[in-house]
């Protein structure tokens, strides 16, 4: 039964599979999060279950209607005429309709209408929450696959260039050029070499990893993602202030939190109405029958005793112990609480902003200063390269020119996504859509 149930698992997930691209784009992969992710179609049903709260604290306003019938068998000894004590059997029911409507519950049922009208747009806000930090992770994750992708490009062309110098250096000592060290030494590099590289392939694995996980997908599931043209990007960096007043103004949490501050200041206002009377409508028709009474028919005698009530009923509290009193006080504290809540949303927002605005300038800098460095210690590395090809070059010198043109080689490939990345995070707090 296991082994049918394993077996059920891996067909679904082969199906799932088939349908979906080999390739993706960084826009699939939002299109796709939005349609499949978990967590956020859990918060689409969470929408729907305040839907189904505000559908239902509308109807509160409307009359209820009730019907009762009831029948019952009833068996006994009775005395009769002529002083016997007979066992009889009777039935009798009773049939009735009623109905209750609130016509004033000091507006009660008011507030709590626009109260949950508030919590189906909070819903909906943390939707869209939701769907801002899915695009901020899916963004870094396809990048980060992108980096270790160009990674291995380039470490593969260093293995293939620490080959080549094995190679001429083999040819080099059988000749008698150079030292048995010296081998050894360009030996040892290629290994530090295809070391890298095995670094570099395993990272790219496990970020491609993390890019599933996000996405959702199946394990059994092989994909690609596809290179962009090109990173450049919108260069100019907006101000500070700029990006946070509209980060404000615009992003859901922010928009939720303050609608959190209404939510509660509506809870204050229908704890208030413990204060107030409750005046309520209710009508009732009803009949009754029971067969002991021989001398009236069925019918006849739910005619008979057919009734009609109608009335009005005024509640008015008097002493509630305190419970009123205890629900007003509990619900201002819980409006001073979502004020705090807006505040250190606020705070947080603005602060997470000016650390994202710090990154970039980071980025740049060090972007900037990786072409730089690039750019010298390659340069480097191609003199100690020819060098070594004539034998003119010290093994050690060239080896350490090599390394530091490696290192440059990796810092400007990191520098250079981790500005891609961070431009566009910051530029993503503006409402400016995240695009390659």
């Amino acid at each position: 039964m296991v082994l049918l149930l394993r077996m059920s698992d891996i067909w679904a997930q082969d199906s799932i599979a088939a349908t979906l691209p080999v390739q993706w784009t960084l826009q699939q992969c939002f299109d796709y999060a939005l349609k499949n992710n978990i967590q956020l179609n859990s918060l689409r049903l969470s929408r729907l279950s305040t839907e189904q709260d505000l559908l239902l604290s509308k109807a509160a306003k409307l009359p209820n209607l009730n019907g009762t019938v009831s029948q019952n068998l009833d068996g006994g000894k009775t005395v009769n005429a002529a002083g016997n004590y007979p066992y009889n059997v009777n039935t009798n029911g009773n049939y009735s309709v009623n109905s209750n409507v609130t016509l004033f519950q000091g507006g009660y049922l008011n507030y709590d209408i626009k109260q949950k009208n508030l919590l189906t747009q909070v819903a909906g806000l943390n939707i869209a929450q939701q769907v801002n930090d899915i695009t901020v992770s899916i963004t870094q994750a396809y990048l980060n696959i992108l980096l270790a992708r160009e990674n291995i490009v380039y470490v593969k062309d260093v293995v293939a260039t620490s080959e080549a110098q094995v190679k001429q250096g083999q040819q080099q000592y059988d000749v008698g050029s150079i030292a048995l060290i010296s081998l050894v030494q360009l030996q040892s590099q290629l290994s530090n070499d295809r070391y890298q590289l095995i670094t570099a392939e395993n990272q790219h694995r496990q970020n491609k990893l993390v890019l599933k996980q996000l996405l959702q997908l199946p394990s059994s599931y092989d994909f690609e993602i596809l290179e962009p043209d090109t990173l450049i990007t919108n260069t100019r960096l907006y101000a500070l202030q700029e990006v946070q007043d509209s980060a404000l103004a615009n992003r859901p949490e922010i928009k939720s939190s303050e609608l959190g501050i209404q939510v509660s200041n509506l809870d204050l206002a229908k704890a208030k109405t413990g204060y107030l009377p409750t005046l309520s409508a209710g009508g009732a028709l009803g009949a009754a029958y029971n067969s002991g009474n021989s001398n009236t028919a069925y019918f006849k005698q739910l005619d008979n005793s057919f009734y009609q009530q109608i009335g009005l009923t005024l509640s008015v509290p008097i002493f509630t112990r305190r419970v009123v009193k205890t629900n007003v006080e509990k619900a201002k504290i819980e409006v001073d609480q979502s004020k705090l809540v807006l505040q250190d949303t606020k705070t947080n927002l603005t602060q997470t902003i000016e650390q994202s605005y710090i990154n970039v300038l980071n980025a740049q800098s060090q972007y900037d200063a990786a072409v730089e460095q690039l750019k010298y210690s390659q340069e480097g590395y191609r003199i100690a390269s020819e060098q070594l090809k004539v034998g003119a070059a010290n093994i050690v010198v060239f080896l350490q020119q090599k390394n530091l043109y490696v290192q440059a080689l990796q810092s400007y490939i990191q520098a250079k996504y981790n500005a891609a990345l961070n431009i566009r995070i910051y530029d993503f707090y503006r409402g400016i859509p995240v695009k390659l």
